[in-house]
């Protein structure tokens, strides 16, 4: 029987960048996607509740239809696996906590880059304590793509795109690595080039499916 794994979205390209990956990486994995572009909308804290309410009922949904893990690819929210995954009996797994793992593995003075407030400060939220638990210090410089993210609610992806690379040129000279946890960034970044310094930039989609293949082939 082939597996299964679930992936939940609030970007609807997300669909097509984290199938495409999944095809590569995992193609002997069905995925079955569910979108919900209306969350992004709700990242206020008073209705946090009815958010994670909502992907816990995707992930019950995914899991009865046979999924062996699930990927959140929502970054807006913050920590969100201790809370979803009381839903379901498989593991599931958060694109903005697997970036957390992999900033921390890096040396020297961290970027980070968004388009929704809620990424940016979740990300820096997260980064800080995890280093705090493990006793490390570490150095933050946050930017937010002011604009962006609304930019590409309404469609103009070049608005959204200038947004992000103006930023990151300037954020790449304040640090020595940039995280990118927002998976509908990663076709503006990809664009980046011409940064004297070699900054690397640290996008979430391969990251994260590569992720999700570990843990299935942990489950054989």
């Amino acid at each position: 029987m082939a597996r299964k794994a679930g992936m939940i979205h609030v970007v609807a390209d997300n669909v097509r960048v984290f199938g495409q990956l999944a095809s590569e990486l995992l193609p002997d994995v069905e995925i079955v996607h569910f979108l919900d572009s209306g969350l992004p909308a709700m990242s206020a804290p008073p209705l946090r509740p009815e958010v994670v309410e909502r992907l816990r009922t995707y992930a019950s949904f995914a899991r009865r239809s046979g999924a062996d893990a699930v990927l959140l690819t929502c970054t807006a929210f913050g920590r969100l696996v201790d809370e979803v995954s009381g839903a379901v009996d498989c593991p599931v797994l958060s694109v903005l906590e697997i970036m957390v793992d992999e900033a921390l593995r890096q040396r020297g003075r961290i970027g980070i880059i968004g388009s929704h407030p809620g990424t940016v400060a979740g990300m820096e939220r997260l980064l800080r304590e995890q280093a705090a638990r493990e006793g490390n210090v570490i150095a933050i410089e946050s930017r937010l793509c002011a604009g962006a993210f609304d930019a590409m609610r309404r469609g103009d992806l070049a608005a959204h795109d200038r947004v992000v690379l103006v930023t990151l040129r300037e954020l790449v000279e304040k640090v020595d690595v940039v995280v990118a946890p927002q998976p509908s960034m990663e076709a503006a970044l990809l664009q980046f080039e011409g940064d004297p310094k070699n900054v690397p930039v640290l996008t979430s989609p391969r990251l994260s499916v590569e992720r999700l293949k570990q843990t299935l082939n942990s489950l054989c």
